[in-house]
C-alpha cells in the first residue's frame, strides 16, 4: 500500500468506525422512539426460535444526512441513551401461527412457535412479523433460517479464536481491526471465508447447509460481527451469543458460557434430528471439553470435529487427547488444524465439499498470508476405531503435536482408516 493510501485509510477509519457504531440506531425498526430489534432466528419446518429486544431511543433525524460525521455522533449518543422496555408484550406471527411473549427486565424477548402452515420449500430465509401495541404501536420483521430439503448437514462454529482473534467482546478493538489493521490481523483463521462458503454450499453447491455461530460476546457487538462476516465473505447465519441470555427459552438467568454452549448444541441436535453435524472450535477455551461430551452423548451424529490448534499448553493438549479418544472411538474424525487448507482437504475426503474447494481456500489463505508456509500434516489412522483411540491414549497425538516447530504448529488428523461415509437425511 502506498503512503498516500495508508494515510487515507487511517484518516477514514474513524468515520467508518462511527458509522458502524451508529448503524443499529439508524436501521432500528420502529417509529417515535420505540424500537423492536430482532436478531436472526432459526428453526425447522416444525418449530422456530427467535431472540429480540425492545427499547426506546430518541427520534431519528432525516435520512438525507445519514453518514455524515455529525449525524453519526448524534446517533451514537442516541444509542448510549437507550432505555430498555421490560414487560412489553410482543406478538409474533409466522405462517399461520401466533405467539405473544413478554420482554424480561433487560428488554429481551424469546419466541418459540410451531408454524401452522408449512413454510415454502423454495427458500431458506423466511419473514416473521412482530407487533408491539404498547407503549406505542410498532411493527418489525425478523428473518428466520429454515434449512431447505437440499441440505445434508449442520455446521456449528465458534467465533472467538476460530473465525477471528480473541477480543471480540471489545467493540473498539474490533472496529479498529475492521477498519485500520491489515486482513491477517483481523482474521484468526486465514481462508475461513472460502472454507465456510464451501461448507454452506456443500458438495453439490446448492445444499444451503445451516451455519450456526456461537460467541462469548454480548449482543452489542452483533453489528460489528455482521460487518466482519460481510467483509470476509463468511456465510451469514444466526449468531447465538452466550453471555446475556440462555438458550432454554424460559429462563434469562446467566450461566457459564460453556453451559450455554453445551445446551445450545444439544438443542440444535434435537431440532435437526435427521441431520449429522460438523463442529468447529479451537483448542484454547472449552470447545474440546464441550465437543467431547457432545460426541459421547450423541453417538453417530457428529461427522467431524475441527479444532483450530492455537495452544501448546499441556493442559489443553490433554483435553484434546480426551476429545480425540472419544471421537476416534465413535468412528468419527478429529482434525487438529493449524490452517484452513487441511480442513478443506479433509472435508473433501468425507464428501462434504467439492474438490475445487481446496484450491479456493488455499488461494484465499495465500492472499491473506502470502509468506506463511502451510503446516505439516500428520495422521493417526489405525484399522479400527478402538485401535485409533488406543494410539491416542498411548501418546501418539502428544508426540505429533510436539514435533511442530514455531510459529506453525502441525496439523493432526485422527480417524480410523476405514470409516463410514456421511449418512444422508
Amino acid at each position: 500500500m502506498s503512503l498516500t493510501g495508508a494515510v487515507r485509510k487511517w484518516l477514514g477509519a474513524p468515520s467508518r468506525m462511527l458509522g458502524i457504531a451508529a448503524q443499529p440506531v439508524q436501521e432500528a425498526q420502529g417509529k417515535r422512539g420505540v424500537v423492536i430489534q430482532p436478531y436472526r432466528g432459526y428453526g425447522s419446518r416444525s418449530e422456530v426460535f427467535l431472540i429480540g429486544r425492545v427499547f426506546s431511543q430518541s427520534s431519528s433525524h432525516s435520512e438525507a444526512s445519514r453518514g455524515d460525521l455529525l449525524t453519526n455522533l448524534r446517533d451514537i449518543g442516541r444509542r448510549i441513551a437507550r432505555r430498555t422496555i421490560s414487560n412489553a408484550m410482543v406478538t409474533a406471527q409466522f405462517y399461520g401461527a401466533e405467539e405473544t411473549v413478554t420482554t424480561d427486565q433487560d428488554g429481551y424477548f424469546r419466541v418459540h412457535l410451531s408454524p401452522a402452515l408449512p413454510p415454502p420449500l423454495d427458500r431458506s430465509w423466511h419473514s416473521m412479523d412482530l407487533t408491539l401495541p404498547q407503549p406505542r404501536a410498532v411493527q418489525a420483521q425478523a428473518q428466520i433460517f429454515i434449512p431447505p430439503t437440499s441440505c445434508r448437514y449442520v455446521v456449528i462454529s465458534d467465533i472467538d479464536d476460530t473465525v477471528m482473534h480473541t477480543g471480540v467482546a471489545n467493540k473498539l478493538r474490533m472496529l479498529w481491526h475492521l477498519f485500520v489493521e491489515d486482513a491477517q490481523t483481523r482474521v484468526a483463521f486465514p481462508g475461513v471465508g472460502a472454507l465456510y462458503r464451501a461448507l454452506h454450499a456443500g458438495a453439490s453447491g446448492d445444499q444451503q447447509n445451516p451455519m450456526l455461530y456461537v460467541s462469548r460476546a454480548p449482543w452489542g457487538i452483533y453489528e460489528v460481527l455482521e460487518e466482519f462476516f460481510d467483509r470476509h465473505g463468511i456465510p451469514v447465519g444466526p449468531i447465538l451469543f452466550l453471555r446475556e441470555w440462555g438458550v432454554s427459552w424460559t429462563s434469562p438467568l446467566p450461566r457459564k458460557a460453556e453451559d450455554h454452549k453445551r445446551e445450545l448444541i444439544h438443542n440444535m441436535l434435537a431440532l435437526y434430528g435427521e441431520l449429522p453435524f460438523v463442529l468447529i472450535g479451537d483448542s484454547g477455551q472449552h470447545d474440546p471439553e464441550i465437543y467431547r461430551q457432545i460426541v459421547e452423548e450423541h453417538p453417530g451424529r457428529v461427522l467431524a470435529v475441527y479444532i483450530r490448534n492455537i495452544s501448546r499448553n499441556p493442559d489443553r493438549i490433554r483435553e484434546i487427547e480426551d476429545l480425540a479418544k472419544v471421537v476416534a472411538g465413535a468412528g468419527s474424525s478429529l482434525v487438529l488444524a493449524a490452517d484452513s487448507v487441511v480442513i478443506a482437504e479433509h472435508a473433501v475426503s468425507l464428501g462434504l465439499v467439492p474438490p475445487e474447494a481446496v484450491a479456493e481456500v488455499r488461494n484465499e489463505r495465500t492472499a491473506t498470508d502470502p509468506i506463511e508456509p502451510e503446516s505439516q500434516t500428520y495422521g493417526i489412522q489405525k484399522s479400527t476405531p478402538t485401535r485409533t483411540a488406543e494410539a491416542v491414549a498411548q501418546g501418539d497425538l502428544q508426540d505429533l503435536v510436539e514435533t511442530g516447530s514455531e510459529p506453525m504448529p502441525p496439523n493432526v488428523i485422527v480417524e480410523p482408516e476405514a470409516r463410514e461415509q456421511p449418512k444422508q437425511p
